[in-house]
């Protein structure tokens, strides 16, 4: 495997995790939920193909710790931002500056940053503030669905997680300056 330039950030709700199937104790932690058809499967390609992967997530740890102990996704995942432990939720810049941190990049690395979501106003407003390229997964029926904002216009949107492997893909031969989008 080797390693690649860009680096993926994603959310998880809705984007990985089905959040109509969640089941909760009785503190509100979610205690375990189905995945979103495919979304698993990428997790793990984005691994084995060597992008580097956070998870910035709005949330308690615990509740990501169960689901993706579950299904045995945690393996995937090179660091955790969570809301939680934040003291904020998307969109607010410190939940991307820590994912920042927690991968040793700069300003300069923005170009080479992706944000996958699903929420129009919390992750790719987010993702379009700090100057990184968002990608909406336009899956769920639980949230916006009109750009009521301009920084809410995603750069890409795909509707499945079957269709984020060849994006990666392809803005990764943009990097290497092999191809242009």
């Amino acid at each position: 495997m080797t390693s690649k330039r860009l680096i993926v950030f994603s959310d998880s709700g809705d984007t990985v995790v089905d959040e109509s199937t969640q089941t909760f104790d009785e503190r509100g932690i979610v205690t375990g939920a189905r995945l979103i058809p495919g979304a698993g499967e990428v997790l793990r390609q984005i691994h084995e193909e060597g992008f580097p992967l956070v998870m910035v997530v709005d949330g308690e740890t615990q509740s990501f710790q169960n689901v993706y102990r579950q299904h045995g996704l945690d393996r995937y995942v090179d660091a955790w931002v969570i809301s939680e432990e934040v003291g904020q939720q998307k969109p607010a810049p410190v939940m991307f500056e820590t994912a920042f941190r927690a991968m040793g990049l700069t300003d300069a690395d923005r170009g080479r940053v992706v944000m996958i979501g699903n929420n129009l106003k919390k992750d790719i407003a987010g993702a379009n503030r700090q100057g990184l390229t968002s990608v909406w997964l336009d899956w769920s029926p639980r949230y916006f669905h009109t750009f009521e904002e301009p920084d809410w216009i995603p750069d890409y949107t795909v509707k499945t997680p079957w269709e984020i492997m060849p994006l990666l893909r392809a803005m990764e031969e943009k990097l290497n300056g092999e191809h242009n989008l």
